[in-house]
């Protein structure tokens, strides 16, 4: 439904990168708003007090949801690049290793702050809020729905805050041989780097229990994930 609707009524030119605006696309749905509401819902109900009763490490709570969905994200991916040559023509990949590997980075990306939306929001009302604030812009400014070199200036360098246009960037590059917006080599290391540091202040800020006033940290420490896209944006 989106392949039809996009191609024929929004952007025609949507065929030449609909496999990697899918995958992206699948990405954020799996990861921004299917990895929060489990984690809060489950601490709201004193699941993870159990846990931590029964010795379960904070690590394996926060890795084994992210694993899961990226598993299932990669069976999505594999359905798209199979599906859209055949349904839609469109263009097929040139480089599978550079297609996977930028998967891998913006999975791990996307996954890590799904669970950081998880563990900071104090209840399932404000990660559709949180969840949102990144979802939205992601599909709008990313190269997704329309190219990135037709945005504004200081649009596109905003847009370069968000993994999604990084990933775009990347698979236009290494995985379509197409040219890239901006360095598709500092894409992947924004993204594994603001994955790595969205897991760890996951790791860092997690809570056992909704009901204890005592954390570790402020949420808002939550804000430093921005850092490695701030960063990338500058250079």
């Amino acid at each position: 439904m989106m392949g039809a609707v996009m191609t024929e009524e929004v952007n025609p030119g949507f065929v030449d990168t609909m496999i990697p605006a899918m995958v992206v696309f699948a990405i954020l749905g799996s990861t921004l708003l299917g990895l929060p509401d489990p984690l809060v819902a489950a601490r709201e109900a004193g699941i993870f007090r159990s846990y931590k009763i029964n010795g379960v490490p904070a690590v394996s709570i926060l890795v084994i949801p992210a694993l899961t969905t990226i598993i299932h994200m990669i069976i999505v991916a594999l359905i798209i690049t199979v599906t859209a040559p055949l349904f839609f023509n469109a263009p097929q990949l040139v480089d599978w290793p550079g297609f996977i590997l930028t998967f891998t980075a913006l999975a791990w990306a996307y996954a890590g702050l799904g669970l950081l939306i998880g563990v900071i929001s104090a209840n399932t009302r404000i990660t559709v809020l949180w969840s949102q604030l990144l979802f939205l812009p992601s599909i709008l400014l990313s190269g997704m729905m329309l190219p990135y070199d037709m945005l504004p200036e200081g649009v596109s360098r905003l847009a370069r805050l968000l993994p999604a246009a990084h990933g775009m960037n990347a698979f236009k590059s290494l995985a379509l041989g197409l040219r890239a917006d901006f360095d598709p080599t500092g894409s992947l290391a924004v993204l594994l780097v603001g994955g790595a540091t969205a897991f760890g202040l996951a790791i860092y800020l997690f809570s056992w229990d909704s009901k204890n006033a005592t954390r570790r940290a402020h949420p808002a420490l939550a804000l430093l994930v921005l850092v490695p896209y701030i960063v990338g944006s500058l250079l």
